[in-house]
C-alpha cells in the first residue's frame, strides 16, 4: 500500500439520529427478535380482545399450538439445510440491484434473531400453558392429569435452564457448559415434549383412540418434523481420516479428503462427539478435491489438538454457509482478517469470484502459518497487505480498512477477527456509510 493511499482521511461518523440502524441495539438480529415477539404480543392482545384466554374450551389446545409454533421456528431456523437455503435465497440478488437492497440481504446471517425470539416466546407461552393446566386442574374444569402437570413443570425447568445458559454473558464465560446444556438438556426436553404430547392427547380425548387423535394433531406432526431436524446431523455422523501440517506451535493445517465443500462454508469437528464440537471455515482449492482447516491455539481444546495431533476426527451434518458467503452480493469487497481469521477468507481469495482486497494482520505470518500458506495467498492476491505485528506493531485496522475501501472502490467490507474488534469495525464502518459484515457470536 503506497503512502498516498494511506493518507485518505477517515471521516467523522454520521450523527446518531441519522444512523439508528447502525447501532448494536438496532441490529438486524435484534430487529428479528422484536419481530417475533411483536407477532406473539399481537396474538396475545387479540386473544384478550375476543376473550379467548378465559372463555374458550380450547384454550389449552391454543396455547399448546403457540408453544409448538414458536418452538418450530426456534429449532428449524438453526437446521443446516435451512441455513444454506436462506443464504442461497439472499445471494440470488444480482449486483445490478440497488446497493441499499443488497446490503440488507447480506445481513442474512442475523437469522439467529428468529431463533432467540422464538425461544423466548415459546417459554412464555409454555408458562401460560402450565399455569392454565394448574388452574383447570384446581377448578376441575378440564381433563388435566397430575402426571401431565408434573412432567410439564419439569420440562419448563429444563427450558428455563437452557435459556439462562444462552444469555450472552453466561454463554461467553461458560461456553463449554452452554454447549453441553444445549445438547443434553435439549435432548431431554425433546423426550419430555414427546411424553407431554402423548399424555396431553390422552387427557383431552379419553374416549378416542390415541392413534386417531395424533393423526389429526398438527402439534404431533410438527414434533415429528422437529425430531427429524434434530436427528439429521447426527445421522450423518462419521469418523474421517485427516493429515496435518504443523508450521508452528501456534497453528496446524488440517487436510480432509472425504468431500469437497463450497467456499464460504464451515465444518464442525470433534474428537469426542458427545462433548465438544468446534466449527472452522473450510478452505477448498479450485479444481482440487478435499479441503483444509486452519486451527490456531485459542484454548484447551485447540492446544491439545495441536500438541496431540489426531489421525481421525468426527464430523456431522453438512457444510454450512457462513458470513463471508454474502460476498457475491457485492461488486467488490475488502476483507480484514486477523490471525487465524485468514481461514474463512482464504477460500474466497483463491476462488476469485469477486474482486477482493485483503488486509491480514497477524504475528510473524511465515513463522506461524508457514511459507507455503503465505506464498499461496500472495499468488492469488499479489496486492494483499500482510501486516506483521511483531515487526510493525498493531495496525489501525479502521484506517486501513477505510483506505482500502476508498482506494479499491469496494462496495463492502467483511471482517473476520475476534468479537471485540469485529463489532467495533462493523459499527465504525457502517457509521460512515460503508456496508460492513462480521460474525455475531450468537451460538
Amino acid at each position: 500500500m503506497s503512502r498516498a493511499q494511506t493518507d485518505i482521511e477517515l471521516p467523522a461518523k454520521c450523527a446518531r439520529w441519522r444512523r439508528p440502524g447502525t447501532l448494536p441495539m438496532f441490529s438486524y438480529y435484534n430487529r428479528l427478535v422484536m419481530l417475533v415477539l411483536g407477532a406473539n404480543i399481537a396474538t396475545l392482545v387479540y386473544g384478550l380482545q375476543v376473550g379467548l384466554w378465559w372463555s374458550s374450551n380450547d384454550v389449552l389446545q391454543t396455547l399448546s399450538g403457540l408453544v409448538v409454533a414458536n418452538l418450530s421456528l426456534t429449532i428449524l431456523i438453526r437446521q443446516q439445510y435451512v441455513i444454506n437455503l436462506l443464504f442461497w435465497l439472499a445471494t440470488r440478488a444480482p449486483t445490478t440491484w440497488p446497493l441499499a437492497i443488497r446490503r440488507s440481504l447480506a445481513k442474512v446471517y442475523h437469522f439467529g434473531g428468529l431463533h432467540s425470539g422464538g425461544a423466548i416466546a415459546a417459554i412464555a407461552w409454555f408458562a401460560a400453558l402450565l399455569g392454565s393446566m394448574v388452574w383447570q386442574r384446581l377448578a376441575g374444569t378440564g381433563a388435566v392429569s397430575l402426571t401431565l402437570i408434573g412432567l410439564s413443570t419439569g420440562l419448563f425447568g429444563v427450558l428455563l435452564l437452557m435459556a439462562i445458559m444462552a444469555l450472552p454473558g453466561i454463554r461467553a464465560r461458560f461456553h463449554n457448559a452452554f454447549e453441553c446444556t444445549h445438547r443434553f438438556a435439549g435432548w431431554a426436553a425433546l423426550l419430555m415434549f414427546w411424553a407431554t404430547t402423548l399424555i396431553f392427547a390422552r387427557d383431552q380425548n379419553p374416549s378416542t383412540a390415541l392413534t386417531v387423535v395424533l393423526a389429526h394433531s398438527a402439534s404431533f406432526w410438527m414434533l415429528l418434523l422437529l425430531t427429524l431436524s434434530i436427528a439429521l446431523p447426527w445421522l450423518r455422523l462419521r469418523k474421517v481420516p485427516v493429515s496435518l501440517v504443523r508450521p508452528s506451535s501456534h497453528a496446524v493445517l488440517v487436510r480432509f479428503d472425504h468431500h469437497t465443500p463450497f467456499a464460504g462454508s464451515s465444518t464442525a469437528i470433534s474428537r469426542h462427539p458427545l462433548w465438544e464440537w468446534h466449527s472452522f471455515a473450510n478452505i477448498p482449492a479450485p479444481g482440487a478435491r478435499g479441503f483444509r482447516l486452519i486451527i490456531s491455539r485459542a484454548g484447551d481444546w485447540t492446544g491439545e489438538f495441536i500438541e496431540q495431533a489426531p489421525t481421525h476426527v468426527w464430523v456431522k451434518g453438512i457444510t454450512t454457509a457462513g458470513v463471508a458467503h454474502v460476498e457475491t452480493l457485492f461488486k467488490s469487497v475488502v476483507y480484514i482478517a486477523t490471525g487465524s481469521g485468514i481461514g474463512p477468507v482464504l477460500p474466497h481469495v483463491l476462488a476469485g469470484k469477486v474482486p477482493i482486497r485483503l488486509i491480514w494482520s497477524t504475528r510473524s505470518p511465515r513463522a506461524t502459518y508457514g511459507d507455503a500458506l503465505v506464498d499461496e495467498i500472495l499468488r492469488a492476491q499479489p496486492d494483499a497487505l500482510i501486516w506483521d505485528t511483531d515487526v510493525l506493531g498493531k495496525p489501525d485496522l479502521l484506517q486501513l480498512g477505510y483506505t482500502a475501501v476508498q482506494s479499491f472502490g469496494a462496495e463492502a467490507l467483511i471482517c473476520i477477527s475476534n468479537q471485540t474488534l469485529t463489532q467495533r469495525l462493523v459499527e465504525e464502518m457502517e457509521a460512515r456509510g460503508i456496508p460492513a459484515y462480521g460474525a455475531i457470536w450468537d451460538s
